[in-house]
């Protein structure tokens, strides 16, 4: 399996915070980044049907630029990285695939409508630390 790139919104406050807790418990540095707003994530989405300007969710490229290549959104997408990372985000991984599909998908929706007046909105992506830069796509 390649990197798996996580594709999410860069002025969002949340996502942000997302990227950092993966950051901070991705010991391998397994995954690789880009915001919904750059030109690859916009080229991703295109070639999987999704609406590049639906910045509403949160994306997972898995086995990228191969011929298997899926994409995953919303709460399978936060589960899949959960998944992956070591320690409490296995459990809560675990956690939230007993519940129903469409009951982690209505709360992740609740959670993506209200994001940017709990958590805030930059008006600019936020610059990855230096030791972080090659993980992001869009920012090479």
């Amino acid at each position: 399996m390649s990197h798996p790139i996580l594709l999410y919104d860069g002025v969002c406050g949340l996502c942000n915070r997302f990227v950092q807790f993966i950051l901070h418990r991705d010991r391998n540095a397994v995954f690789r980044f880009a915001s919904l707003q750059s030109a690859i994530a916009a080229s991703i989405l295109a070639r999987h049907g999704a609406n590049p300007n639906a910045i509403d969710t949160v994306y997972v490229v898995v086995n990228y630029e191969l011929p298997e290549e899926y994409l995953l959104s919303r709460s399978a997408a936060a589960i899949f990285v959960l998944k992956q990372l070591p320690g409490l985000g296995r459990s809560a991984a675990f956690l939230l695939q007993l519940m129903p599909k469409f009951l982690s998908d209505a709360a992740y929706n609740a959670v993506a409508r209200n994001r940017y007046r709990i958590f805030g909105r930059s008006e600019v992506c936020a610059l990855p630390r230096e030791e972080d830069r090659a993980r992001f796509l869009d920012q090479q």
